[in-house]
């Protein structure tokens, strides 16, 4: 993995040069710290600014490697995906890193985790989505400003109780993910094939992998079992276009028998699609320490969405409460107080 796989990936004439690269790159919001740092490996010329840039990227994913650590010992939750690949990559290279990602093993966790990020950092934004019923799965994503706020992404961290969210039909929702590391970290990257196309950075994700260890008859079985044969042999036949599979290369071979018969049980799988449902901020509210889940009340044709740190009006996704819904439903609120 060099800055000649970033040239062919983003396609780039080399001759164009490294200031070309970076600013392709740029199209990205995560890509750029990958080349440069990629470019400051190999000892490329670069100035004050672009030194500074990567020195608050390499800051970044310090802190996130940080808060995963503290996270993990105090509340249980895990990180999954983007901070165990940058794990993989090559010694100084910076992984493309939009949010730090973590699965929690309950709701509890979760919101433990989410009191400690909004009580040691200047949160702004804390959005919440919830799936399904019983059992109920909640995702919840806690923004805070960067160093440079108009320049560096955000930080972002992303809980869920869900390791797994499918597709919310075809592909059941997969609460735990249990295998060896580098295999938890091929499957958590083919599941993103059920909501968008692989990207570059997917390619660069495999190619940190192809360097490892991988049994083929077990890694392949234990794809299938998560239901995600297809998207990693997709994931794996992209990738082979570009780099080496290494040891890859034998589980996608033996991943063959497997595609078929998993289109086939998606075609016919009986399950009723699942609808997310968004949390649109009421208010932040003190937080209640005692709370160990979130509370659903009954609110028109939604639901009011009581937290251990906020309230939302929870409706389909795809549904935008209107201002007098707002109004509403913080009415609803201060009736709820008055009767606690």
């Amino acid at each position: 993995m060099n800055t000649d796989l970033l040239y062919h990936l983003l396609d780039v004439d080399p001759a164009a040069g490294p200031a070309e690269l970076l600013r392709r790159a740029r199209t990205s919001r995560s890509l750029p710290y990958l080349v440069l740092s990629s470019l400051a490996r190999e000892d490329i010329r670069m100035g004050e600014h672009a030194r500074a840039e990567l020195c608050r990227a390499r800051d970044r994913a310090d802190r996130y490697a940080q808060l995963a650590r503290d996270l993990s010992r105090s509340t249980g939750v895990r990180p999954i995906r983007g901070l165990p690949l940058a794990g993989y990559y090559p010694p100084g290279l910076l992984r493309p890193q939009g949010a730090l990602e973590l699965v929690a093993p309950s709701e509890a966790a979760l919101w433990q985790a989410v009191i400690r990020l909004v009580t040691a950092y200047p949160v702004e934004d804390i959005d919440v989505t919830v799936i399904g019923e019983r059992p109920r799965h909640t995702a919840v994503t806690v923004v805070w400003p960067a160093e440079d706020p108009l320049v560096d992404p955000w930080f972002r961290v992303r809980l869920d109780t869900a390791a797994l969210p499918g597709d919310l039909a075809a592909v059941p929702v997969r609460p735990f993910l249990a295998a060896d590391d580098r295999v938890e970290c091929l499957i958590a990257l083919a599941e993103k094939g059920l909501s968008r196309a692989f990207r570059p950075r997917d390619v660069l994700d495999v190619a940190a992998l192809a360097r490892q260890p991988f049994e083929p008859v077990e890694t392949a079985a234990v794809v299938a079992a998560y239901h995600l044969a297809p998207e990693t042999a997709a994931l794996l036949d992209l990738a082979a276009a570009h780099v080496p599979l290494g040891s890859l290369a034998g589980v996608r071979t033996t991943l063959e028998s497997e595609v078929g018969p998993e289109l086939h049980r998606r075609t016919h799988a009986a399950a009723r699609p699942l609808v997310p449902r968004h949390g649109t901020l009421l208010r932040r509210t003190v937080i209640r320490h005692d709370w160990d889940e979130a509370r659903l009340l009954p609110f028109d044709d939604a639901a009011l969405l009581l937290t251990p740190i906020a309230d939302y009006l929870l409706a389909p996704a795809a549904d935008r409460p209107t201002s007098g819904q707002h109004t509403t439903a913080l009415a609803a609120l201060h009736t709820w107080d008055a009767l606690c």
